[in-house]
């Protein structure tokens, strides 16, 4: 079966549905400011409970990687991110969930070659990249510092 390019592209265009940009704007503002919603009330709650700024500070983060972990484990956040599509990736939970979510699917092939080799296969490269970027920067700055 030989099909023209043009032809294709039009049998491609007939079977998409179109997305509902509108709703995903919507449901990604909510998702995503309700993500950020959590993480204040984890900070306001530790303050309040007389922890210093700092500790506070740090268990946000910890709070929310764990509570996307969590829920990535038990397939929650899956359809939360059905829902609220890019809102999902406010980086913390995003990337929360993109190292457990290989880690799940390849456990089965034991902890070292499984879970050990394939738990940054998505994660690797931001680490990767960012932590490269971050030297960079880092030398940047410290060179225009010292001009």
């Amino acid at each position: 079966m030989n099909i023209s390019k043009e032809s294709y592209g039009k049998m491609v265009k007939r079977q998409s549905v179109p997305s509902p940009k509108i709703r995903d704007f919507i449901f990604a503002f909510l998702i995503g400011g309700g993500i950020c919603v959590l993480g204040q009330l984890i900070l306001e709650l530790c303050k309040n409970c007389g922890l210093e700024d700092k500790v506070a500070e740090t268990i946000v983060p910890i709070s929310l990687i764990t509570i996307a972990a969590f829920l990535t484990g038990f397939k929650i956040f899956e359809k939360i991110a059905k829902v609220g599509g890019a809102g999902t990736l406010v980086p913390i939970t995003g990337f929360a969930n993109a190292v457990v979510s290989p880690a799940i699917e390849f456990r089965n092939e034991g902890y070292i070659l499984g879970v050990g080799a394939k738990i940054f296969t998505v994660a690797g490269p931001v680490i990767l990249y960012g932590t490269v970027a971050s030297v960079i920067y880092g030398i940047l700055y410290w060179i225009f510092e010292k001009v």
